[in-house]
């Protein structure tokens, strides 16, 4: 049972419990939170008032984190028996017509990811304006797609709503329209 997928009637019920036992704990759920709590406790509150929190308040924040980077490593390396990606041929060959052979060989294209490409140029800018328009965006939005998608729909928050549906329009218009402009060779 470990070493698939969990069926939606198993994992949905143990998100809804884990959900319901933080908001009687008064708790959010959200990456994007603990990594505010990270750089306070790095010092960033030195910089700009926005991270001058109460860090003791958060600490299970770290746990959140700690928890999330280990259960990464013993999913990918200890629990994943097939290391190939379950997608559909159609999307492996139009990933390869894009220029990416690693295409359901690997859950990162290696040729983004791997520490060869970094030689290149256009990877650096593509992760940088990446990371800084994935920063920018979760700050507007006030939350990460785990957070708005998992903790504030739970909460029937309609911001979280709002935010949910852009990121799949975002989704949407990243895939078809912008990933083939930006890889197309």
């Amino acid at each position: 049972m470990l070493y698939q997928p969990w069926p939606w009637y198993v994992a949905g019920p143990l998100i809804a419990l884990i959900m319901a036992l933080l908001i009687l704990m008064g708790k959010r759920f959200g990456m994007s939170s603990n990594l505010e709590t990270f750089c306070s406790i790095g010092g960033a509150g030195k910089f700009t008032d926005y991270f001058k929190i109460d860090v003791k308040s958060k600490r299970w924040n770290l746990l959140v984190v700690l928890g999330s980077a280990i259960g990464g490593f013993i999913g990918a390396n200890l629990l994943s028996p097939n290391q190939a990606v379950d997608i559909s041929d159609k999307t492996v060959s139009k990933l390869q017509e894009l220029g990416f052979d690693s295409a359901g060989t690997s859950y990162l294209p290696t040729e983004l990811f791997g520490m060869e490409s970094l030689s290149d140029p256009k990877v650096w800018i593509i992760l940088l304006v990446a990371g800084f328009l994935v920063g920018f965006g979760t700050r507007y939005a006030g939350g990460c797609t785990s957070g708005h998608a998992i903790s504030g729909l739970s909460n029937l928050q309609r911001p979280s709503l709002i935010a949910v549906i852009g990121f799949f329009i975002g989704g949407l218009v990243m895939v078809h329209l912008l990933f083939p402009l930006i890889f197309a060779s």
